[in-house]
């Protein structure tokens, strides 16, 4: 089996990609800051590098280990703070892909496994679902440093002979969502309701997003490293739900006397997003497998534990 390193293995997503690998009798290496992630989100045994991304610790690293592949999870995942701090967002986003590409020059064996954005990178759609041919036209600094990211890697491949698969992730969602350090709605839509407090709905609650449940995308980064595809993969579910849907679900599921409130839209947010995977499907042989009432059902379970 290969060796795979995982940066932000101990977020959200990328602790969930982590399962799924080691399930696969991969050897997994993971490299985290913990600024969002846990230690408590890794299985026992797997190898914890607390390292910025940034570093020269972190190059030398991907130096060391020389992985077959890489999957790169770690970033910064709020578009609000893309549009507050976009400075920030690149250097996380751009300048911190670039650092663990920089020893894969000399390395031509090794795999990339990008985490990218589906809804972001294409801005407010033009048909729907967006097919990976769909024009781009990120609405966000979030959205343009991934397409960015998309572009370092195919430069890599072209001029380095670095391949790569980029996976073009909708709204993720479930167990392990941190609801204060990343930005998803249905995890902090469910600590609030679970606390008995009323949540707030951003805008008009008519917006969509495609939801795609956390161990669905797991597998198709582990479609990804079996196949050793080439390219852009969208991963959703190709099915749009409101917001106000979404809130009304998860208020009748935890708790039915709570009170959505509506606030002002957030800088950088679409207004539709949902996503087509016929590619993935065809060519990773990856289909999503969580419908979305009990996805959401697990979560809760989740965060009342």
């Amino acid at each position: 089996m290969a060796t795979v390193l995982v940066t932000g293995g101990a977020g959200f997503i990328g602790s969930h990609i982590v399962d799924r690998l080691l399930a696969r009798s991969h050897t997994v290496h993971v490299l985290d800051d913990l600024s969002s992630g846990s230690k408590k989100n890794l299985a026992a045994g797997v190898p914890l590098h607390e390292l910025d991304m940034r570093s020269e610790k972190a190059r030398e690293l991907v130096e060391k280990l020389a992985p077959d592949f890489i999957v790169h999870a770690a970033a910064q995942v709020s578009v609000r703070v893309s549009m507050e701090q976009p400075a920030l967002d690149t250097d996380l986003n751009v300048t911190g892909l670039i650092n663990i590409l920089t020893p894969l020059r000399d390395r031509k064996g090794t795999h990339v496994v990008f985490l990218s954005s589906g809804g972001a990178v294409y801005g407010e759609q033009e048909s729907f679902p967006a097919p990976e041919t769909h024009r781009i036209m990120p609405e966000s600094v979030y959205g343009l440093s991934k397409r960015v990211g998309e572009l370092y890697l195919e430069f890599w491949s072209r001029v380095w002979g670095v391949t790569s698969t980029a996976l073009r992730l909708s709204n993720v969602y479930g167990p392990r969502q941190n609801p204060h350090g990343e930005a998803g709605v249905v995890a902090i839509f469910c600590e609030r309701l679970l606390a008995g407090k009323s949540i707030a709905v951003n805008g008009t609650g008519k917006q969509t997003r495609d939801f795609v449940y956390v161990e669905d995308v797991a597998e198709a980064v582990g479609r990804a490293v079996d196949t050793r595809a080439v390219g852009e993969f969208n991963v959703g579910t190709s099915r749009e739900t409101t917001i106000t849907e979404l809130a009304e679900r998860l208020r009748d599921m935890a708790c039915p006397t709570v009170e959505i409130h509506y606030a002002a839209a957030k800088a950088g947010e679409q207004m539709r997003s949902c996503i087509d995977v016929a590619k993935a499907k065809k060519v990773l042989g990856w289909t999503p497998k969580m419908e979305f009432a009990p996805g959401l059902e697990h979560t809760l379970a989740w965060y009342k534990g």
